[in-house]
């Protein structure tokens, strides 16, 4: 069925083709519907006065303020004669901010911002001697003597400030809306489609759609706003829960081999020559899973765990059951020095029963292969053959698993490590080298919060791994105010060099190489990128500074991402072995990198990694009995929000608590857009964090709508807004999902 046409009308038709151009280049809005759900950012009230303190440094933002002081100031330029800037201070109450214009403007700004009136002004919000400045800041008057057209355009009670940016001020975005709401609001509606069905939005008493879009826009009152929200909430979350509850529904219709361990086989060997025994998370995670791979339909089950929580081990003992009833495991990874390190370890853990068809093998042995790009050809081909006549059961290795030439005998399970690090494309060409689509295991040791979880991975059942295994050592994090305070810095190598004295080993991470690859990509940044910021750290150059500075007489060594796969997986032996002191590296040791003598790690430029980034680094230190201390290097200021970022980090090891800290600061639309495959996010008005009540709603009542209904025949309405949600693109994600 089509898109609703009343909604799918250009807005060039609407508003003119050079608004229109500018909304559609810079805000990604196309037609009428795209405008009406482009809700405001929040509301001034006449008379209150929003939150000067808490304004983003570099972004786009609309304050209502009262004029303090204005003064004009004359400076020489440089020989060419004397020039005019005007300094504007404004307030609200809980601070300050100055407004700069230069040039012939200024003695009619001047005479415009008198001390006492009170206007809107839009700007980018930039630092000038440490204080907070808006230059050149568009605005208008509010003051009810100013006598012109827009004092009657802002009078209303409740002002809405919209998502802006510099060529589109808030106040034009609600003109346009405005025209936008009167047209649709002529042809009483026409065409629009209403996607909750009629008993859900009576049973759960919400407002109609075309009253709740009149309603977040022109509000009345606080309850009209919260109304409004309730509703449009209530669509976004519905739609998205129907979309993955059919995609759920159709994943059950398909088929698949069930495999049900052995008894007597491979599995049972291996859990009883572990040394150690599981703990209760991952005995109950393992349960859940074999539950799933001895069903007829495709297991799709996203495993997350805390960093060391032995995720690993549960998705082997997966692998092995698969082996058991005749089938292959394959388990991909992002990176070749991870997929080397799973190969290790798995065969390590192993041991003789991953000897399959070698002398000394034991009975119920099976192969363990490993297959990466940058494999030796004769290595490579016997790899392939393993595969293609099911001689090895497991295979390990990066996107290399994909190409054309793979060939599995039986291929029974996938497992995916680093969910946000691989393709849906990818994952999808894996699953089709099964004969019947191939049970699939995705593992993330970022944890995603529940709700997060049910809206980005909903087509996924989740399990959780939140217990540490015993022996595992606490680890102490503290900020560096290396700016502030450098001798805090020279204390941190200090650490580090007490560290290894100790018998111990350390990391030290940057955010870039250092090599000509990098210094090209350098090139290509804006200058103003350039002018704003030093260049990030460097892996080379810092670890030259450690070998002649700090850290001299200590063995120092570097891995990144353009060595040398044999150059790499050398260091990473040698650092394993106790062989190197200090491993100077990029973000290319993030994940599963398992050194248990490694205990100390210093972040240079934290501020540059997010906050989950910051977590999954930090995992890698305190695996041993020892504890394990990791310092965050930053030059940002004590009151930015990076060091805000920072302190969340150094102030907790929880890391469902860190995924919460992170998605509110990086507006979680953002992060389900790209989930989506990178599409805008269908998410304006739903915020995952704070809606799970909603979301969990609209779960259950989307799945006992689609058990009864998979075609959505009885919801015609629901399948245009299904349509409109996903269009190619996200269709195509959920279906590889």
């Amino acid at each position: 069925m089509d898109r609703v046409p009343a909604l799918d009308e250009p807005l060039k038709k609407l508003l003119g083709a050079a608004t229109a151009k500018v909304m559609a280049e810079h805000m990604d809005l196309h037609t009428v519907g795209d405008l009406l759900h482009h809700y405001p950012r929040r509301y001034a009230e006449r008379g209150e006065l929003t939150a000067l303190a808490d304004l983003p440094l570099d972004e786009h933002v609309t304050v209502v303020a009262q004029v303090a002081d204005a003064r004009v100031h004359t400076f020489n330029k440089g020989g060419r004669g004397k020039g005019q800037r005007l300094e504007v201070t404004i307030t609200d109450g809980s601070g300050r901010m100055q407004l700069v214009f230069f040039g012939r403007t200024v003695h009619f700004h001047q005479k415009e911002l008198l001390p006492g009136r009170r206007a809107m002004f839009a700007g980018k919000v930039g630092v000038f001697n440490r204080r907070l400045q808006l230059a050149h800041p568009e605005y208008k008057l509010l003051d009810a003597d100013s006598g012109t057209e827009t004092v009657k355009a802002f009078a209303s009670e409740l002002l809405p400030i919209y998502p802006a940016c510099k060529q589109l001020e808030s106040w034009t975005i609600e003109q346009s809306v405005a025209i936008a709401l009167d047209s649709m609001a002529a042809t009483g509606w026409e065409g629009l489609v209403d996607p909750l069905p009629a008993a859900l939005r009576e049973g759960r008493g919400l407002t109609d759609l075309p009253d709740a879009l009149a309603r977040i826009h022109r509000p009345r009152t606080k309850a009209d706003i919260a109304d409004a929200r309730d509703r449009l909430k209530w669509d976004e979350a519905f739609v998205l829960q129907v979309a993955l509850a059919r995609r759920r529904h159709a994943d059950t219709q398909l088929p698949a081999v069930a495999r049900r361990p052995a008894e007597g086989g491979l599995l049972e060997a291996f859990d009883a020559k572990l040394p150690f025994t599981l703990t209760e998370g991952q005995r109950k995670v393992s349960q859940e899973i074999f539950d799933d791979l001895a069903t007829d339909h495709p297991m799709h089950r996203l495993l997350q765990g805390e960093v060391g929580s032995g995720k690993t081990l549960v998705a082997l003992r997966a692998m092995l059951a698969v082996v058991d009833a005749g089938g292959q495991a394959a388990m991909l990874a992002p990176t070749e020095v991870l997929a080397q390190q799973h190969h290790r370890s798995v065969t390590e853990m192993m041991g003789e029963l991953a000897e399959g068809g070698m002398l000394g093998g034991a009975e119920h042995a099976t192969k363990v292969v490993l297959l990466t790009g940058s494999m030796g050809a004769a290595a490579r081909r016997q790899a392939l053959l393993d595969l293609v006549t099911g001689e090895a059961g497991i295979v390990i290795g990066t996107h290399a698993l994909i190409e054309d030439k793979v060939q599995f005998h039986d291929l029974g399970l996938v497992v995916v490590d680093e969910q946000h690090r691989f393709g849906v494309e990818q994952r999808d060409a894996l699953r089709g080298k099964g004969k019947q689509p191939p049970h699939l295991l995705v593992m993330t040791a970022t944890p995603i919060p529940r709700t997060v979880a049910m809206t980005v991975f909903g087509d996924l059942e989740t399990s959780v791994l939140d217990q540490l295994p015993a022996g595992r050592s606490p680890i102490a994090s503290h900020v560096v105010p290396a700016a502030d305070k450098p001798h805090f810095l020279a204390r941190a190598w200090e650490r580090v060099r007490e560290e290894v004295e100790a018998g111990h080993q350390g990391y030290v991470v940057c955010p870039r190489i250092g090599d000509e690859e990098d210094q090209k990509a350098r090139k290509k940044a804006s200058p103003e990128d350039e002018a704003e910021k030093r260049p990030p750290l460097a892996v080379l150059e810092v670890a030259e500074q450690l070998r002649a500075g700090p850290l001299a007489g200590l063995r120092v060594e570097v891995l990144h991402g353009r060595m040398h796969p044999d150059d790499k997986d050398d260091v990473m032996r040698r650092f394993a072995a106790g062989e190197v002191d200090v491993l100077v590296a990029t973000t290319v040791i993030e994940v599963g990198v398992n050194v248990p003598n490694a205990t100390a790690m210093v972040i240079m430029d934290a501020d540059r990694f997010g906050v989950s980034q910051l977590h999954q680094l930090r995992g890698r230190v305190g695996r041993g009995s020892a504890a394990g201390l990791c310092l965050l290097v930053t030059e940002m200021p004590e009151a930015g929000p990076a060091r805000q970022r920072l302190n969340a980090v150094a102030s907790t090891l929880d890391g469902f608590e860190l995924s919460r800290i992170d998605l509110e600061q990086r507006r979680e639309g953002d992060v389900l857009g790209q989930a989506q495959s990178g599409v805008r996010s269908s998410l304006r008005m739903l915020a995952v964090i704070e809606d799970e009540e909603v979301i969990t709603a609209a779960r259950e009542e989307a799945t006992a709508l689609v058990l009864a209904d998979p075609d959505l025949t009885a919801h015609p309405e629901l399948r245009t807004a299904l349509d409109a949600l996903l269009d190619k693109d996200r269709e195509e994600y959920l279906d590889k999902g």
